[in-house]
């Protein structure tokens, strides 16, 4: 089997490579010359990279000529809702216009390919508290242009599967954490100020934003292997969620966080850290998945947590 990871420098993409290489399975993955490979460092005598700019429909033509993947998990974006609010044309056309590529690429080479498309579960946007556990079918009510763009790739992807019979299965992941987790999401950027307070590199103090929103966390790791079991047993136009079905307010987040350390710290609010509208509750259903699979969320949120913390503290 050949699988093809766009993204795959990326947190989840890396993650993903290292399962699917434990399968025995050909690992290929798009990359841009400026991308940071940390995360894959270990891995690159395994896989095979291609540079490819997924906006380019030339590239990815000659990309999906090559390689003829069996498999493909696009999971390549503009992923920071924040940034979203900053360059909300850059997102929403990175993110719909590479993925519009990819298929249009699939569809003109004929191929069989299986398509995994990683949605987000800040397509739900605002919900009430009376409609969680959220199911998939929930209306969609995006509150950020991320969102929006993520909802328009969903969309895009079940348009593909009724008008042309392309194999797409959707994903909507709910907030995933981990090892390699980027400093501006909020797991991991908590976890790198407490660290770097540790070290003594900056005053006892941890700056954060909302701490009233409720989200509900996998572990990457737990995520990737659900992106792989959903995709080989999943119904090709199908949407799937990927949760753990328990909400974790932010602010008992960041307890549990200080809670591993022995250093004494503070916190204080920054409104810099504010969005201009936030979702304040998203806990997700994922029973239509696990009767199709025989996944579940193995690695405890403590774990999540503490694995986090130490890799910042290998790497500050």
């Amino acid at each position: 089997m050949k699988v093809l990871i766009t993204g795959i420098s990326g947190f989840a993409g890396s993650h993903l490579a290292e399962y699917l290489l434990e399968k025995d399975i050909e690992v290929m993955g798009t990359i841009r010359w400026r991308s940071p490979r940390e995360n894959i460092k270990h891995l690159l005598s395994k896989v095979n990279l291609y540079d490819c700019d997924l906006k380019d429909l030339s590239a990815v033509d000659a990309l999906i000529e090559e390689t003829k993947p069996d498999m493909i998990f696009h999971l390549a974006a503009q992923s920071f809702v924040p940034s979203s609010w900053r360059f909300p044309a850059e997102t929403i056309n990175n993110n719909i216009i590479s993925e519009l590529n990819i298929f249009e690429a699939v569809r003109k080479a004929r191929l069989k390919t299986r398509i995994q498309i990683a949605g987000s579960s800040e397509e739900y946007g605002f919900v009430k508290e009376s409609e969680v556990p959220v199911k998939e079918s929930q209306p969609l009510r995006p509150l950020s242009p991320y969102a929006v763009s993520k909802v328009a790739q969903d969309m895009l992807g079940y348009q593909y599967f009724k008008s042309y019979g392309l194999n797409i299965i959707r994903t909507r992941a709910f907030n995933h954490t981990g090892p390699r987790r980027g400093e501006v999401f909020v797991v991991s950027n908590f976890a790198k100020q407490i660290v770097e307070i540790e070290k003594g590199l900056k005053p006892p103090v941890i700056k954060v934003g909302n701490l009233s929103a409720i989200r509900d966390f996998t572990d990457v790791r737990d995520t990737v292997k659900a992106y792989y079991s959903i995709l080989l047993k999943g119904n090709p136009g199908d949407v799937y969620n990927i949760a753990t079905g328990k909400g974790h307010n932010i602010s008992e987040v960041l307890d549990m966080l200080l809670s591993l350390t022995d250093t004494d710290i503070t916190v204080e609010r920054d409104p810099q850290r504010l969005r201009p509208s936030d979702v304040e509750i998203l806990i997700g259903d994922a029973s239509k998945m696990k009767k199709l699979t025989d996944w579940r969320a193995e690695i405890p949120f403590k774990k999540t947590l503490l694995d986090t913390l130490d890799y910042w503290r290998e790497r500050i």
